[in-house]
């Protein structure tokens, strides 16, 4: 048997974490297994599906690396085959039309509620006749396709993540709509329907999703049964929650693969964090996957129950290390995107070495790609406003020296090299007999504003580069002045 997943999200919004995980555990079973990923978009919706979120999804897909190997089908396309689908279940009579009015349904809701019991429908046109239809039909009133569903019926699976799952026919809330009302006589196609004729036609062997999903799945049996169809297995995944144990949302800062691209975080670091979403591999101290090391390890076996926490700090951690891995030509080409939304320029002498310079310099202190932009902010502004710290030291007594004494030594440097700049310090020292100290705190706050920052020589060369040492030694030495 071939393995065959999907991944099939509803372009009503733009790819979120929660389905990116459960793309990343089918992809992962499908390679684990040799077989085929599939991807298959659910837009019945009509009214709520937009082109927009589809090219999120697709883009989502492709930047985390989760090519597919088929599709992306698109339920849209698929109606005649769900609407003949339906019908041969009417002439069956496994399906029926259902004529009552949402004014009668919202009647019988309330009644159930004030007797304390679930809501359901009581199946009362299950067994009409042909004249009480067409009586129906006679007072103008449209009907939506239900699915017969008895209530002494018990559905049993075995899920791969969860063991021995049983539902009973009658804590399903009665028959099933499987079609609502339209123009046409056979009506829309319904989600829990379309799925599983999707389902078969595809010849998916594995249906991998959250566990919010388990009621559907006892109704969905029941249609693969009603269809001749053999039933693919089930694995329901645990829930994403945040810290305090409620499913994640946007409250809590998390809403879709795009946002988090955004944020900062690389496709490599974000995608290793959701693989470890739920499921442990074998060596409990190996947190460090890529997308095909994880695929070699990965089995139902080791995917937990209980809901996956979201946690920040180690989804940073993760990201931190792919960044300080990241070869300085390519993570170049990951800031620039940054730099040119913070409306950095890269004229006056800040082409490509100089840039990847820079990237070599800041690299190591990165947890997201976007904190490059305020680490190497001083490097794209003409000048720079002192902080207290950097103020202080300028005021201490001899650095407006040590300043002037640098400046004149620059003079005979047109070109800054490392081994020049350490002799001009070692020079400043020896002339104004101070310590190396003072002389290497007030350069770093002429040139950079504060007493702190990155390495000091190596930012002191990048902006020799473009020209603007010389000129914030001078304005150092006017506000000391």
């Amino acid at each position: 048997m071939t393995v065959r997943v999907r991944i099939a999200p509803s372009p009503t919004g733009n790819l979120h974490i929660g389905t990116a995980r459960t793309a990343v555990f089918n992809w992962l079973f499908a390679r684990h297994h040799g077989g085929k990923f599939i991807l298959r978009i659910e837009d019945t919706d009509l009214e709520r599906s937009r082109p927009e979120y589809t090219d999120n999804i697709l883009e989502g897909l492709r930047w985390l690396g989760l090519n597919w190997d088929e599709g992306p089908f698109f339920q849209s396309q698929r109606l005649d085959l769900y609407k003949g689908e339906v019908q041969k279940l009417l002439e069956r009579g496994l399906a029926y039309r259902c004529y009552t009015t949402s004014e009668e349904l919202e009647t019988l809701r309330e009644a159930q509620k004030a007797r304390g019991e679930a809501p359901r429908y009581d199946n009362r046109h299950r067994n009409l006749t042909p004249e009480q239809r067409a009586a129906f039909e006679a007072e103008g009133r449209s009907s939506v396709i239900r699915f017969k569903i008895e209530d002494e019926r018990e559905i049993v699976w075995n899920d791969l993540v969860r063991g021995k799952m049983s539902w009973r026919g009658s804590d399903l809330g009665g028959d099933m709509v499987i079609a609502r009302a339209s123009d046409e006589g056979s009506g829309q196609p319904l989600y829990n329907f379309v799925v599983v004729v999707d389902d078969i036609d595809m010849q998916i062997t594995h249906v991998i999703r959250g566990e919010d999903h388990i009621a559907n799945t006892a109704k969905q049996i029941l249609l693969y049964e009603a269809m001749g169809a053999k039933i693919p297995e089930f694995s329901h995944t645990p829930l994403i929650l945040n810290m305090e144990g409620r499913k994640l949302s946007k409250r809590d800062g998390v809403t879709s693969i795009s946002d988090f691209q955004k944020m900062g975080f690389t496709a490599e670091g974000l995608v290793n964090y959701m693989t470890l979403l739920g499921w442990s591999p074998p060596d409990s101290t190996q947190e460090i996957f890529t997308l095909e090391s994880a695929a070699k390890e990965f089995g139902f076996e080791r995917v937990n129950k209980a809901g996956a926490k979201f946690d920040w700090d180690k989804l940073d951690w993760l990201n931190s290390q792919y960044i300080h891995k990241t070869p300085v030509d390519k993570l170049t080409d990951l800031l620039i995107p940054y730099w040119q939304a913070a409306g950095y320029k890269f004229d006056g002498g800040r082409e490509r070495p100089w840039l990847e310079q820079l990237v070599t310099l800041i690299s190591q202190s990165l947890t997201r790609l976007v904190d490059g932009v305020a680490q190497s902010q001083l490097f794209f502004t003409d000048t720079v406003e002192f902080s207290d710290e950097g103020s202080t030291q300028l005021k201490q007594e001899g650095s407006a020296a040590v300043l002037e004494a640098i400046v004149t030594a620059l003079e005979n440097q047109p070109q800054l090299s490392e081994a020049a700049a350490q002799d001009i310090i070692k020079q400043v020292v020896k002339e104004q007999k101070v310590k190396k100290g003072l002389v290497m705190r007030s350069l770093r706050a002429a040139l950079t504003g504060d007493v702190h920052g990155p390495d000091l020589i190596q930012s002191w060369l990048l902006l020799n580069q473009i020209g603007l040492d010389k000129s914030r030694l001078s304005k150092a030495i006017t506000a000391v002045n």
